[in-house]
């Protein structure tokens, strides 16, 4: 058996819908699209959540409490196991995190979680790390400094 003589088992591949073709196509005329109506015209498509005009459930249920999403701090999880890249008594910070390929895309700040062993000696300089981190931080010799940075996207409204 060679590659080339491979094939799919029958009846697992369909042949595609050949549109406008006639009617002997068995997609004639309509295409498959019925008989007029929104969804028969070119771009006849509806957002998510749209009841034909009437008013959607997402703007009839009542809204209560509140939600502080919009405000929350988004950090880049980094875990002690991938820092054993970094030779010993490196800087590690967020550009030098950036650099190396562990922290990718927007984030608020980076967090150094506990998840694997740190057998390197690491000056750390992070916005935030939880106490299993610091202490296997600690423990293989490095030092920990947090940056303390308000978030931008918070916003205080002074009244006058």
């Amino acid at each position: 058996m060679r590659l080339h003589s491979l094939s799919p088992k029958h009846g697992s591949r369909h042949r595609t819908k050949r549109l406008g073709c006639g009617e002997s196509s068995g997609h004639g005329k309509t295409s498959g699209k019925g008989h007029k109506g929104q969804h028969a015209r070119s771009g006849g498509s509806i957002r998510h959540g749209f009841e034909g005009g009437q008013m959607p459930l997402l703007r009839r249920i009542p809204k209560r409490g509140f939600n502080n999403s919009a405000f929350k701090t988004h950090y880049a999880p980094v875990n002690t196991g991938d820092l054993n890249t970094y030779p010993d008594g490196a800087e590690v910070n967020e550009e030098s995190l950036r650099q190396t390929g562990l922290v990718n895309g927007r984030w608020d700040g980076v967090k150094i979680l506990a998840r694997g062993e740190l057998t390197k000696k690491l000056n750390l300089t992070v916005h935030a790390i939880s106490a299993a981190a610091r202490e296997k931080v600690q423990k293989a010799g490095g030092t920990v400094n947090l940056i303390t940075k308000k978030n931008p996207k918070h916003k205080i409204n002074k009244r006058k």
